[in-house]
């Protein structure tokens, strides 16, 4: 546990930067020609920008140059900072440097998963299988069966109890079967969906076990738990890679994040080849460098987006993710629990947080309500901005809806869904970051009990457009007058 001390000094940080972020206080006129500031509840999808953070970037962009050189002033000090945002993500993630090395990556942690799928894939060509959970955000999933010759999806405990935590003995029992062949588990520290959070360690000493590696997606962890890849004297509970999303971590137009072992990498030549990686370069070959993280980032890499995350995660540490996490637990606790008071609302993954404990995500749905009209009304009457249809984890919805689903429209082929039933075949996701207060859940549950008492008369004033989408029938505002980029040009030229 953090001392006093710093816990004082955790929670003064946090007080100072809490409503310092980008959009924070945007207003928008709801459907009855009022302005209010947004209540911004999809940071699960993309998180807000820290000033500071931006403010960082915006001041090193004074001093910007290329990297990798240092025959004038700008590029030393670009080649500083990169040097040391890499090293800030190491120490922020609890990776010894002289085992692990980190990388950045174009598309967040898509591009990430899909580079160390291919790296694992190479690396052990003779385990041609991987494990991933029927939890898994698309960018878990997809990559392992492009790249992988098997792929073998775990399911969930205590469906009936509407758990929805992996299960651990049916992962252990698929290790177990396909030793040997099995070469990775790749698993979520923490649903995108649910906000269920996986014991990730406990799942290393088990892929370990059966000689399988453990990559983790940290896309929905790393802003909001504590992150320790490396435990010297617990080598078995070692995460073997894992990889996270800027614009997860309140930095949107960073870069995606791989951390990794030094050992596996060196084994293979890297994935992706270029200016930047190699030492020399022949008419007839190239020698690759065997220097990180240069070998495993070819090209020009964004390094100002990485310097913004690194001063991110640098202020995070200052408050001290322990601390972070018991803040941000009880704007969980609180939704979730005044959520579940509402009887007609179903919370997905259940509310029993001590045998499912959650970060920052919760899904549900309203009885006798399509999710897109919940999602519409609580943008257009409220201000309220959150997320529907399925957050790109398919499975795992289905799973969670099946029963509901086939009660109402009877036996289904899940591969050709209606309009009808895609209406039906989602849910509502409401997501917190830190600068989520208490008033903000407040208003949430405020504007769903108005829903559910009147949401079907609210109803009658939309309708549904060629996307299948609700629409308000005289309520739309032209967003290209809110903000449109050749706009703002011409502001900024009149």
């Amino acid at each position: 546990m953090r001392s006093l001390a710093n816990s004082i000094t955790g929670k003064a940080l946090l007080d100072k930067i809490r409503s310092d972020f980008i959009g924070i206080d945007t207003p928008y006129e709801n459907v009855s020609g009022e302005s209010s500031r947004r209540i911004y509840l999809d940071s699960t999808a993309s998180s807000l920008m820290l000033r500071p953070a931006a403010t960082v970037a915006a001041d090193f962009m004074s001093h910007y140059s290329n990297t990798h050189s240092k025959l004038h002033h700008s590029a030393n000090i670009s080649t500083a900072e990169y040097t040391w945002a890499h090293e800030r993500v190491l120490s922020f993630v609890g990776a010894d440097p002289d085992i692990y090395t980190c990388f950045f990556t174009g598309a967040g942690t898509t591009s990430g998963i899909n580079r160390m799928a291919r790296v694992l894939r190479d690396l052990r060509p003779e385990k041609d299988s991987a494990i991933v959970s029927i939890m898994e955000h698309h960018s878990n999933d997809l990559p392992h069966r492009k790249h992988m010759r098997h792929v073998l999806h775990v399911p969930v405990e205590g469906l009936d109890e509407n758990k929805m935590c992996i299960s651990l003995p049916k992962l252990e029992a698929a290790l177990k079967a396909g030793k040997g062949k099995i070469n990775y588990v790749s698993m979520t520290a923490v649903s995108n969906v649910t906000g269920i959070i996986n014991p990730i360690h406990e799942i290393a000493r088990m892929a370990h076990k059966y000689g399988a590696l453990l990559m983790v997606d940290g896309a929905q962890s790393v802003a909001h738990l504590p992150t320790q890849m490396h435990f010297p004297d617990d080598p078995e509970s070692c995460i073997d890679a894992l990889v996270f999303s800027g614009h997860k971590t309140y930095t949107p137009g960073s870069p995606g994040v791989v951390i990794a072992r030094k050992d596996h990498l060196l084994s293979i030549e890297p994935e992706e080849v270029g200016g930047g990686m190699v030492s020399r370069v022949l008419e007839d070959r190239y020698m690759v460098k065997q220097e990180f993280p240069d070998r495993e980032e070819a090209g020009t890499p964004n390094i100002p987006g990485a310097i913004a995350l690194a001063a991110t995660i640098e202020i995070l540490d200052r408050i001290g993710m322990e601390f972070l996490a018991e803040e941000e637990d009880e704007v969980m606790v609180k939704a979730i629990k005044a959520i579940a008071q509402i009887p007609e609302i179903i919370v997905y993954g259940g509310t029993n947080l001590e045998e499912c404990p959650r970060a920052a995500s919760i899904s549900f749905n309203i009885h006798g309500l399509d999710h897109g009209l919940v999602a519409a009304l609580l943008n257009d009457r409220y201000n309220i901005a959150v997320r529907n249809q399925c957050f790109c984890a398919h499975p795992y919805v289905k799973e969670m809806m099946a029963a509901d689903l086939e009660e109402e429209f009877g036996e289904i082929d899940f591969g050709n869904m209606s309009a009808e039933f895609m209406r039906k075949a989602g849910m509502v996701r409401a997501s917190f970051g830190l600068y989520s207060t208490s008033d903000d859940v407040d208003a949430l549950i405020t504007a769903l009990q108005d829903i559910v008492a009147n949401g079907k008369t609210y109803g009658l004033d939309y309708e549904i457009n060629d996307e299948n989408d609700y629409v308000h029938r005289t309520y739309r505002p032209d967003h290209s007058q809110i903000f449109s980029v050749i706009g703002a040009i011409d502001k900024y030229l009149e």
